[in-house]
This record gives structure tokens, sequence and C-alpha cells, in this order.
């Protein structure tokens, strides 16, 4: 895993890094769509940074939307530059340039809404709301709790790259996938959905 992290990336590479969630989620439509809205609560600033040792994420679970995944992933840079997205419906990764789930910064996490006319472990990320739990186990055993604050629906043209990828004051999580409508000429989504969690 290369030693430095997204947040602490130059600026033109967080912007190379766009297309990590614009792209890899073409597939079939499985069921309703996203909408363009998005619930945002009020920024508030952690009375503390919790820094953690560094231990890779080997599952998530997401109680209010039926998310409890086998192993992660770990997802790294295509050639051309964009995020690796899993391989297939059922597999959820962690993108291995963000900072270890813990640790100052968003941690970013993806998984498709569907694939090859499969469910995706994403397929109800839409369906996540302001004060919803996500839990994030670690190789070392710890379980890291976060808190969603926002929960954003955005056109693949305006994707929000600064807030999902930026720097932050603690421990953050990002959890990213593909919804809107789908372009059948292009073989993908429209927009992306974007889960804004912090450290509970």
């Amino acid at each position: 895993m290369p030693d430095g992290r997204l947040s602490r990336l130059a600026p033109r590479v967080v912007a190379v890094l766009l297309l990590a969630a614009a792209a890899g989620c073409g597939s079939t439509p499985s069921g309703p769509t996203a909408s363009g809205s998005a619930q945002v609560q009020g920024p508030t600033a952690p009375t503390a940074v919790v820094v953690r040792a560094r231990s890779t994420p080997s599952a998530l679970e997401i109680p209010a939307i039926g998310v409890n995944t086998g192993e992660l992933v770990d997802l790294g840079l295509t050639p051309s530059g964009a995020m690796e997205v899993p391989d297939g419906a059922t597999t959820a990764g962690w993108f291995a340039l963000s900072p270890v789930p813990g640790e100052p910064g968003p941690s970013v996490l993806a998984a498709h809404v569907d694939y090859k006319k499969v469910p995706g472990v994403f397929a109800r990320l839409d369906k996540m709301k302001v004060g919803d739990t996500a839990v994030v186990r670690r190789a070392d055993g710890t379980p890291v709790r976060f808190v969603a604050y926002r929960v954003g629906h955005f056109a693949k043209s305006a994707f929000p790259t600064q807030d999902v990828y930026g720097n932050t004051q603690g421990p953050e999580l990002r959890l990213i996938t593909c919804g809107g409508s789908f372009d059948r000429a292009s073989g993908h989504y429209r927009d992306n959905v974007v889960v804004f969690a912090r450290l509970a």
C-alpha cells in the first residue's frame, strides 16, 4: 500500500481522482433510482481528535440498510488514475490511499449499487439517513463507529471532490456508490450517492 494518503496528495491528483466515483458503476438498473436531493445536518466539530494505530479495515456494518459485508478488498488506482472499483456486486472495498478508519481524515469505502443485474452491497445506500451508524471492523479487532451527518446525491459532472477527499479535522468516513438514472449509451449511472460520517 502506498505510504501517502489521498488527503495529503497534490490538488491536481485529487482532481484526477474525481473519476474514482464517476467511473465503474456500469450495470443494468435493478430498482428505483436515487433522487437529486440531499440531507444535511449542521457541522459540529469533534471534541477531540482520536488517532488509533494503523490497521486495515476488514468489514463494514450498516444496520439501517442491512449491510454486513464479508472481507473488504483494497482499492488502488487504475492506469488512467481513477480509483479502482470492486470486481463484483457483493464486494465492498477500501480506497487504500485514504486514511485507515479511525485516523484523522476521510476514509473512503466504495461498492456497487448493482452489477450485472445483481443488487450490490450499496444497493440501499441512498436510503441512509442523518444519524444512522456505520461500523468499520479492523484487522486488529477494533470496531470504529461513525455517524452519518450528510447524505448527498450528486451529478457526476458536479462531484464534490474536495468535500469527499479533502482534509478533515478528525476521523471521518465516506461511503460512495452510483445512483440516479442509468445511461445506456455509456453503460454507467449518471449520479453518485455519497454518505458523509464522523467518528462517533
